[in-house]
């Protein structure tokens, strides 16, 4: 068997090798010519699984992606090829997570005001906006939620949420703004430019918008208009309009700009390997001998010890940064596309991104003097102990 994978798919020798014969190349660059002799095709988000791609491939019978979304992938050009299909959602959940805490701390460092003392708006509660609300509110942050489909198949209440409200409250009652949602263009609740130029225009000054979820649900023409006119909301942005090749205009205005690595754990990434690899095995009849805890290496850093010494949101900073500093990509992403072009150089971030752990991997041990640092450290999502 001749499995296509994106080079950017850790541990894929040591999964997909069992199965057959792994070729490894960039995202962009697997076509039509690239599949005519492959059975098995692995991706990620930037690789476009189509009609296009499909049209003159006979031997696929089976297309993965090691991604939570999925409309890269025409899933119905797939059925009527009986080609079988499979995703990993909820495999990068936990980083993207940790990139909303680690990129919230930062600008709450920067623009001096207290992350707890917030009220965060989640828009698309799936995999990571119920984490990411779960982990709020395990800090003791205020969290408003926003997500009509889980509404109309729930109830308004939800099952394990206080309750929902429609995406114009949340305009006028949060300070952040967080967007989760997939994109969907057809429908009863279509995501493309959800935030369009009305409800940019509506947002309150002083108000932050991360958008972690897909580009095409804000407009990013009237937001790049928002920041260069009154300049009075800040943007985090690691999702865009065009990818690779995004408005360098938005991007120099955002406070935050990455480069589509919120999801980049390597922990999220071998999650979503180990899943293809036994839907895979499952479809041509092998057992999956490998579990995920055999591709996992240890974490650089294990264990961090806080006495005492440190308010609540220092420490909060020094513990998130000790496993990813969010900066580093807002960085690279400047620094690369200064270098290469914008386009060039978002996928050689994206190509050449460095180690990246989750928050989980990081036990903090903290002294009798720092025991009430706990529930803030640990609703953020590190193990913690205590003397």
């Amino acid at each position: 068997m001749r499995i296509v994978v994106d080079a950017n798919v850790p541990a894929a020798q040591t999964c997909f090798g069992e199965l057959g014969e792994v070729i490894r190349l960039p995202g962009r660059e697997i076509d039509a010519a690239a599949l005519r002799e492959a059975d098995a095709l692995v991706v990620r988000s930037i690789t476009r699984v189509d009609e296009a791609l499909l049209a003159h491939v006979e031997r696929l019978r089976f297309v993965g992606t090691c991604t939570i979304g999925t409309d890269h992938v025409d899933e119905q050009a797939l059925v009527e090829r009986d080609i079988a299909f499979a995703s990993a959602p909820g495999c990068n959940a936990e980083a993207v997570v940790d990139y909303v805490l680690g990129s919230l701390a930062t600008l709450a460092e920067r623009q001096d005001w207290q992350l707890t003392e917030r009220r965060v708006g989640i828009v698309g509660v799936g995999n990571v906006g119920g984490r990411l609300q779960e982990r709020l509110s395990a800090m003791g942050i205020d969290c408003l939620a926003c997500d009509p489909p889980r509404v109309e198949a729930e109830g308004i209440e939800g099952e394990g949420l206080a309750g929902f409200e429609d995406l114009d409250a949340l305009i006028d009652e949060c300070d952040v703004l967080c967007l989760h949602t997939p994109l969907v263009t057809e429908g009863p609740h279509p995501t493309h430019h959800l935030l369009d130029a009305r409800r940019i225009a509506a947002l309150a000054p002083g108000c932050v918008l991360l958008n972690a979820g897909r580009g095409d649900c804000v407009d990013g023409q009237a937001l790049r208009q928002r920041l260069a006119g009154q300049g009075d909301v800040t943007a985090v942005l690691d999702v865009w309009e065009h990818e690779p090749a995004i408005d360098t205009g938005l991007a120099d205005l955002a406070a935050i700009a990455t480069p589509h690595v919120a999801g980049y754990s390597l922990d999220g990434k071998l999650r979503g390997t180990h899943r293809i690899y036994r839907a895979l095995a499952r479809h041509v009849g092998l057992p999956a001998r490998l579990t995920l805890a055999d591709l996992a290496p240890p974490p650089p850093v294990t264990r961090l010890v806080l006495d005492a010494g440190l308010g609540p949101e220092e420490a909060l900073r020094l513990c998130l940064r000790t496993v990813h500093d969010v900066r580093r990509d807002h960085d690279s992403l400047h620094r690369e596309a200064y270098r290469q072009g914008m386009a060039k150089g978002f996928d050689a971030c994206r190509a050449a991104y460095p180690l990246r752990r989750e928050f989980a991997t990081l036990e903090i041990e903290l002294s009798v003097e720092s025991r009430k640092l706990a529930p803030l450290l640990r609703g953020a999502g590190f193990r913690v102990t205590t003397a």
